[in-house]
């Protein structure tokens, strides 16, 4: 049987090993990215979009526009202790067609390739200036008389 010195050493042990478990470092990975090999089976020139996607499956994300690609994006977080979570690690492979939706070509680019885009917050500005809402509810209060609403 266990004495109470022995239910606190265990105790503290469990708190210690708690406490060291959650100052590791923690990976996860987001997305999809196909194999080498699957890419090499894709012919530009020859393949098409419906060939891509039974190759190496549908896409993380694709262009609207005609002839536009397709994209496969694979991501590797690291989640440490209380630290905000940071992209260490950022695949992207781009099968780009032509008009008649066949490959064209596939490229593979990494977090050295990209570039930080800042993003410019457009507000459309209205015409009311500075009045509020309650003054737009209440401002037409005195304008309306009795004989306008009645037809008079």
């Amino acid at each position: 049987m266990i004495g109470f010195a022995g239910k606190v050493k265990v105790l503290v042990a469990a708190g210690m090993l708690m406490a060291l478990s959650a100052c590791s470092a923690q990976y996860r990975t987001h997305g999809y990215l196909p194999s080498e090999e699957d890419l090499q089976q894709i012919v530009p020139g020859i393949d098409t979009k419906a060939s891509v996607e039974d190759l190496i499956g549908v896409p993380n994300a694709a262009g609207v526009l005609n002839g536009a690609g397709y994209y496969y994006i694979e991501t590797e977080v690291r989640h440490f202790a209380y630290q905000k979570p940071k992209v260490i690690e950022r695949t992207i492979v781009a099968v780009t067609f032509d008009q008649a939706d066949v490959v064209q070509n596939i490229a593979t680019y990494g977090l050295e390739d990209g570039r930080v885009v800042t993003i410019n917050r457009r507000v459309t500005q209205t015409t009311d200036g500075d009045i509020s809402f309650i003054r737009k509810l209440f401002g037409n209060v005195g304008g309306i008389s009795a004989a306008g609403l009645f037809g008079e």
